[in-house]
């Protein structure tokens, strides 16, 4: 299972249709919507912002999948705009969306799924979202670049993976796409992807599937540590391959969900708003998982931290004090701390133990860190918990994105 390829570029997948168009959100003529649809109905599941403050489009697709058992037939995503902390006016302009995106598919708009993106407190052009989802209709299509393209932000590049698997009962695909580059942080922040598969998996399957996929994919990436109003994470399945997801291909399709999951959430921290390095973060020796989980979120939350990795300095002491006071209890005289060139665990460098630094060459410390990828190895005891992490540094570029975002 682990050999199954994960592919950038995507091909088809059956009975499903997408476009990226230009609806005139930017002013650059670049694609700013989305639409994503399957000719069959649907079965679907979703992951939302923890973020009490709940864009509208957020607040709807929750309700979608509250009331709505299956029959799914479409996601309409625009960006430029996150219509969140907009109010009623706000949630109508969410459902206005889907009702025209429906009425032009000719489907029920409790069938239609909404995303948006892009700044808080502004109100959707509605006259502009009406001709994008024309646009996008009459393109359908399988172009999933510029579907990948439609929906990104400060994004550098589109992010895109699949995987199609064989079987004894016919092959399928699992596909995915996805935007974020900054406010990302663990809990489903920030983000949006869409994942579509032509496998049938029941409503049950589907949200055990995604649960278990994005605790350990897109629920273990940092860029700032911020958490979006509005991200959105959904799965829809529509069968049209032929094959049912039954108790003897369950694992088989997790595998390919999570190569698929883990394949976009590193591209979005890759492409973090301007990221030099990825980091891989790995804490063992914790009591348990989510101790493990939470040393590391402070260590890759942590902005001196960060800034040590964008000027390749060693400066392994922010990383022991971030781990001290990520409020977990653990015996400070086993600690370890390691790093590794690039994304796996191969010759690492020991520079902390016993409470005190090792004798390592100062030159072989910098020269792993002046690396674009950097592996990160942190134990902080003997007992079973572990989690992996992955982040990137704080660049000047950072500061400069964000600090003229709306200008």
């Amino acid at each position: 299972m682990g050999s199954l390829p994960v592919e950038s570029s995507v091909p088809s997948v059956k009975g499903f249709s997408v476009a990226g168009v230009h609806a005139g959100l930017k002013t650059d003529n670049a694609l700013d919507m989305t639409l994503i649809t399957s000719e069959q109905p649907c079965t679907a599941a979703g992951m939302f912002t923890t973020n009490l403050m709940k864009a509208a489009p957020v607040r709807l697709d929750m309700e979608r999948l509250e009331h709505t058992q299956g029959g799914y037939r479409a996601v309409i995503i625009n960006t430029k705009c996150a219509n969140a902390c907009t109010g009623e006016h706000g949630l109508a302009n969410a459902r206005q969306m889907a009702q025209q995106t429906a009425d032009t598919l000719g489907c029920d708009a409790d069938q239609v799924f909404v995303m948006s993106t892009g700044v808080i407190g502004t109100h959707l052009p509605m006259d502009k979202i009406e001709h994008g989802i024309s646009l996008a209709a009459k393109a359908l299509g399988q172009d999933w670049t510029a579907a990948a393209h439609g929906i990104l932000t400060t994004d550098t590049r589109p992010k895109m993976a699949s995987i199609q698997v064989k079987t004894a009962k016919g092959e399928y695909t699992v596909t995915g796409i996805a935007k974020g580059a900054g406010m990302i942080a663990p809990n489903m922040a920030t983000m949006l992807s869409v994942i579509v598969t032509d496998a049938a998996i029941t409503p049950d399957q589907a949200n055990h599937y995604l649960l278990a996929s994005a605790e350990t994919t897109f629920n273990r990436i940092v860029v700032d540590g911020d958490m979006s109003t509005n991200d959105t994470l959904l799965l829809l399945a529509n069968g049209a391959s032929g094959v049912t997801i039954t108790p003897e291909l369950d694992s088989q399709f997790c595998d390919a969900l999570h190569r698929v999951s883990m394949a976009l959430a590193q591209a979005i921290v890759r492409d973090g708003e301007g990221a030099t390095k990825f980091i891989t973060l790995h804490v063992t020796g914790a009591e348990n998982e989510s101790q493990a989980r939470q040393i590391g979120n402070a260590i890759a939350t942590s902005p001196l931290v960060k800034t040590a990795f964008y000027g390749g300095d060693a400066n392994w002491g922010r990383i022991i004090a971030a781990a001290g006071r990520s409020g977990v209890n653990f015996d400070v005289q086993r600690v370890k701390l390691w790093i590794a060139a690039g994304e796996s665990f191969e010759n690492g460098l020991l520079l902390f133990e016993n409470e005190i630094p090792t004798a390592y060459a100062e030159s072989d410390a910098s020269a792993i860190m002046a690396l674009p990828s950097v592996y990160v190895k942190l134990q902080v005891g003997a007992g079973q918990g572990e989690a992996t992490l992955y982040t990137c540094d704080l660049s000047h570029n950072y500061v400069s994105i964000n600090g003229h975002y709306r200008s």
